[in-house]
C-alpha cells in the first residue's frame, strides 16, 4: 500500500496508517543503501539492469517467508489470513491500485507463496507481466538458485540488522 502514496498523501491516512508508511519509506531508503542488499542485487544487476532491485525485494521476501518462524511466533499462514482480512475491512482507504490487486493477492495468497521457489517464480513471472516483459525478471530464478546458499545468508545478517533499526525508528515515529 505505502508504495502507492506519493509525496505527503500519507497525511491523509490515519495516524497508526501514516507511521507504517512512513515505516515502510524508511525501510525502502535503508534497503536500498545497505551494503550487503546492494551486494546481493550487484549479482543481479548486468542482465536485470534497474529490475534488480525489484528482483532482489522479492527475493529478500522468498526469504522471509521461508524462513518466517525464525521471526514470529505467529504461523506465516495465520499472519497472512489476518492481513488479508485487515485489508478487506479497510478496503475503502486503499488506493485503487491495491484495491484491484487485492483478490488476486488473496486468491493465489501472495504471502504465502512466497516461502516456496515455486512461488517465488509465481511472482517474478507475474512482475514481469505488469512491467511489460521488460527484461523477462522470471528467468532470475536461474541465478537465484545458483546463489540461493549466498542470497540466504547475506539476507539473515541483513534482515538482524533492518530488524534493531526499524525497532529504533518507531521509538521515534
Amino acid at each position: 500500500m505505502a508504495d502507492s502514496i506519493r509525496g505527503n498523501h500519507y497525511l491523509d491516512y490515519p495516524d497508526e496508517l501514516r507511521k507504517g508508511i512512513m515505516l515502510h519509506r524508511y525501510i525502502d531508503t535503508f534497503t536500498d543503501a545497505h551494503p550487503i542488499y546492494r551486494k546481493s542485487k550487484h549479482r543481479l544487476h548486468e542482465k536485470y539492469g534497474h529490475y534488480s532491485g525489484v528482483i532482489m525485494d522479492i527475493v529478500y521476501d522468498h526469504y522471509l517467508a521461508k524462513n518466517w518462524s525464525n521471526y514470529s511466533d505467529e504461523k506465516l499462514e495465520n499472519y497472512a489470513d489476518s492481513f488479508y482480512k485487515l485489508l478487506q475491512d479497510n478496503y475503502e482507504i486503499l488506493p485503487e491500485k491495491i484495491q484491484k490487486m487485492l483478490p488476486s493477492m488473496i486468491g493465489r495468497n501472495w504471502l504465502v507463496s512466497y516461502a516456496s521457489l515455486e512461488g517465488l517464480e509465481m511472482i517474478l513471472f507475474q512482475m514481469d507481466y505488469r512491467t511489460k516483459h521488460r527484461v523477462n525478471m522470471q528467468e532470475a530464478i536461474v541465478e537465484v538458485k545458483q546463489f540461493y546458499l549466498d542470497f540466504e545468508e547475506e539476507f539473515m545478517l541483513f534482515f538482524e540488522e533492518l530488524q534493531q533499526h526499524c525497532k529504533e525508528k518507531l521509538a521515534i515515529l
